[in-house]
């Protein structure tokens, strides 16, 4: 049996799903854990410590039974940065802002005018596609610092809309938005 499926099976079975598996030079072995997503579920309740230790034991024994060698395990939630790894993924934190990473640039026809030719990375609201399965919505304009006064006849800053499918990307995580002062930002969906 490989790691991942011995990870992943004892994982599923404390009812939690494996986000990602890292192994690392000096035999850390990292396991980021999440709670399962349904469409016609609530939102699940975020990772506890106490998920976390209960998965720390479960993985030591089913490691130790398989001989898997490691000098440290690390098991967390993903964080508020989560790697988008499949299409239940995408669906689950759709309308919600994510930074993509494409294989290759849009190329110079594809990219119509709106962007810079060689550009591969994005922030944007995650959207269903037309053409292709999933799409990002983003305006490159400079967000307004707290406090500063913005002209009521500033125009509306142009918003770029691009197409994509999964196997395009080298990579995408949700996009860390914090607001330490408990306001609302406006591209949170506003």
């Amino acid at each position: 049996m490989s790691l991942q499926q011995t990870v992943e099976d004892a994982v599923r079975g404390l009812g939690l799903e494996l986000v990602e598996l890292e192994r690392s030079a000096g035999g850390l072995l990292r396991v980021t854990i999440d709670r399962p997503w349904s469409p016609d579920a609530p939102a699940p309740a975020p990772i506890t410590v106490d998920d976390c230790e209960r998965v720390t034991r479960q993985l030591q024994y089913a490691l130790e039974v398989q001989e898997v060698e490691y000098r440290r395990l690390e098991v967390s939630s993903p964080g508020i940065d989560r790697p988008l790894r499949n299409a239940q993924d995408f669906e689950r934190f759709l309308g919600e802002m994510v930074d993509i990473a494409l294989k290759a640039p849009i190329g110079g026809e594809a990219a119509a005018g709106q962007v810079a030719a060689n550009r591969k990375r994005f922030r944007g609201q995650l959207q269903r596609g037309e053409a292709a399965a999933w799409r990002i919505v983003w305006s490159d304009a400079v967000a307004a610092k707290p406090g500063q006064r913005v002209s009521k006849r500033r125009p509306a800053p142009e918003v770029h809309a691009m197409d994509f499918d999964l196997n395009e990307l080298k990579e995408a995580r949700l996009a860390p938005v914090v607001d330490f002062k408990g306001q609302r930002s406006p591209q949170q969906g506003d």
